[in-house]
C-alpha cells in the first residue's frame, strides 16, 4: 500500500495531511508514505521523515504509483492529471464550490473520498474533520477578534477607574459557536448567543453564556444541522439579532445552511448601529458571509467597525490543526485496510464509506451531488452549518 501527500498550494494553507504520530501508525499498518518536501509549513521534514516517511523534492512520481492520495484541499487539476487511476484520493472536497474539480477527478477515474461528508454518528466521531477543524476556527475566531479590538476583553477594577468588559455576541451554537463562547469567557467577556435550535440553549448556558432565543419550529435539521429558515423566520431572527447587536463589542458568526448561501444575519444597518471600535468576525466568509459587508480574506472596514472575513482560521493555527485532520484521516483509514493483505479494500456497503464517497469508477456518485453528475446548475456551497 502506497500514500502520497502532496504539498497544499491553496494560498494561506500552511497545514498538511498527515503528523509524526499518523506517519508512524500507517507504516505499521504496511504503508509506504512518501511526503513532498516541505509539505506543511507547520511540520518539519525531519519528523516526518523520522517516523518512516519518505521526504522527495517531485512528488509526480509517488502521486502516479500510490493507492491513496492524502490532501487537506482538493487539489489542481495538474495534480489530478498525476494520480493514477483507480487510486484513492481523501480531502476535503468542497464539490459544490468547485464542481469542476470532482467532474476532472471522476473523470480520471479517481475513487474520491470527501472528508467533509463523514457521516454525523457516533461510530464517525473520530474522523469528523468539520468539527475538529470547526473547533479551532472558533478559538481563533476570538483571538482575532481580541487584536483587532482596541479595549478590553476582562473587566478592570484600578485606582485610576475600572475598565469595563467586553461583550460578546455569537451567532450559532455548533462546535465552533460554543468554542468561541468558551473561549470570549476565559478573556472575561460577557457572552451571549443566539441559535435556531432552541436544544441549543442548554449548551450555551453551561458555558457560562446568556442564550439570546427567539421562539420557533424545530430549527434543526437532519444530522444535527441547522434548517433553512422561512421568510417569517428570517424576519424575526434580523429583529432579535438588530436589537441586541447594538450593544456588543464582538459579534462571531457561525451560521452555515448544507448546501446553500450562508444566511445574512447582519445588514449594512446593524453593522452601522454598533457602538465605534466592534469587531465582527464571520466563520461563514468562504460561502458569502453571514454579513452583508463581508470580504472572504479581507478586513473592511465600515462606520468605524472591522468586519474580519478570513477563511484560513484553522490554518492560523496550523500545527494542532494538521495534528487533529491527521487523525480524522487515520481513524478514517485503518477500517478500510485489509489487514492480512495489507492493501486498501474497502467496503462498499458500510455506512461511513457510503457516505463519504463522492466519485467512482468514473462517475460522480454521492446522492447529495445528482445534479453534478447530471451537468445540471449547482448550489453556491456551504461548509457546515451552525450546528457543525
Amino acid at each position: 500500500m502506497k500514500i502520497a501527500v502532496p504539498k497544499e498550494r491553496r494560498a494561506r494553507e500552511a497545514r498538511v495531511a498527515v503528523s509524526p504520530e499518523t506517519v508512524k501508525k500507517l507504516v505499521g499498518m504496511g504503508a509506504s508514505v512518501t511526503i513532498e518536501a516541505g509539505a506543511g509549513a507547520s511540520t518539519l521534514d525531519a519528523a516526518l521523515e523520522a517516523a518512516g516517511a519518505t521526504i522527495t523534492a517531485d512528488i509526480g512520481a509517488a502521486l502516479g504509483a500510490a493507492d491513496a492520495v492524502l490532501k487537506v484541499q482538493r487539489p489542481s487539476a495538474e495534480e489530478i492529471a498525476r494520480i493514477k487511476p483507480g487510486a484513492m484520493l481523501c480531502c476535503i472536497m468542497a464539490p459544490h464550490a468547485d464542481p469542476e474539480t470532482l467532474k476532472t477527478a471522476a473523470a480520471a477515474g479517481l475513487t474520491v473520498f470527501g472528508m467533509e461528508f463523514i457521516p454525523r454518528i457516533t461510530r464517525a466521531q473520530s474522523m469528523d474533520v468539520l468539527s475538529s477543524q470547526a473547533n479551532l476556527a472558533g478559538y481563533r475566531a476570538v483571538i482575532e477578534a481580541a487584536a483587532h479590538y482596541t479595549r478590553s476583553f476582562p473587566m478592570f477594577m484600578t485606582a485610576a477607574g475600572t475598565v469595563q468588559a467586553a461583550r460578546c455576541f455569537v451567532l450559532g451554537a455548533g462546535v465552533a459557536g460554543l468554542q468561541a463562547i468558551a473561549t470570549a469567557r476565559r478573556l472575561g467577556a460577557v457572552v451571549s448567543a443566539t441559535d435556531v435550535r432552541k436544544a441549543a440553549g442548554e449548551q450555551v448556558e453551561s458555558l457560562g453564556a446568556k442564550f439570546v432565543f427567539i421562539d420557533l419550529p424545530e430549527g434543526e435539521a437532519a444530522g444535527g444541522y441547522a434548517r433553512a429558515l422561512t421568510l417569517e423566520e428570517q424576519a424575526k431572527q434580523a429583529a432579535l439579532v438588530s436589537q441586541h447587536i447594538k450593544t456588543q463589542d464582538i459579534v462571531i458568526t457561525t451560521a452555515l445552511v448544507p448546501g446553500r448561501p450562508a444566511p445574512k444575519l447582519i445588514t449594512r444597518a446593524m453593522v452601522e448601529s454598533m457602538k465605534p471600535g466592534s469587531v465582527i468576525v464571520d466563520l461563514a466568509a468562504e460561502a458569502g458571509g453571514n454579513c452583508e459587508l463581508t470580504k472572504a480574506d479581507e478586513i473592511v472596514k465600515h462606520a468605524n467597525v472591522s468586519i474580519l472575513g478570513f477563511t484560513d482560521l484553522p490554518s492560523r493555527i496550523a500545527v494542532d490543526a494538521s495534528a487533529l485532520y491527521a487523525r480524522n484521516l487515520l481513524n478514517f483509514l485503518q477500517p478500510l485496510v485489509d489487514k492480512e493483505t495489507k492493501s486498501l479494500k474497502p467496503n462498499w456497503d458500510d455506512e461511513i464509506v457510503k457516505g463519504t464517497l463522492l466519485a467512482r469508477d468514473g462517475k460522480i456518485v454521492h446522492p447529495a451531488l445528482a445534479q453534478l453528475a447530471g451537468d445540471e446548475p449547482t448550489i453556491v456551497p456551504a461548509r457546515r452549518s451552525s450546528a457543525s
